[in-house]
C-alpha cells in the first residue's frame, strides 16, 4: 500500500485535469493498494470523482 497526494496522481496521469481541482482536493491523501505505478488514466478519473464527492459531503456536514 502507498499513500500519496491526489496532486501527484493527477500530475502523473491526467495533468490536463489539474487546473479543474481545488487546492483542498489536490492536497487529499489517497491510499493506493498497488501504488502509483499500477494506475491508469481511467483509475484517476474514478479517484477524482470519489474525492470530489467526499469533499462535498464533508462540506455539507459542517
Amino acid at each position: 500500500m502507498e499513500t500519496v497526494k491526489l496532486s501527484r496522481i493527477v500530475m502523473r496521469l491526467t495533468p490536463e485535469l489539474y487546473a479543474s481541482l481545488t487546492n483542498f482536493e489536490l492536497d487529499s491523501d489517497i491510499i493506493l493498494m498497488y501504488g502509483v505505478e499500477k494506475l491508469q488514466a481511467e483509475d484517476v478519473l474514478e479517484i477524482i470523482q470519489h474525492s470530489i464527492n467526499e469533499h462535498r459531503k464533508n462540506a455539507l456536514l459542517h
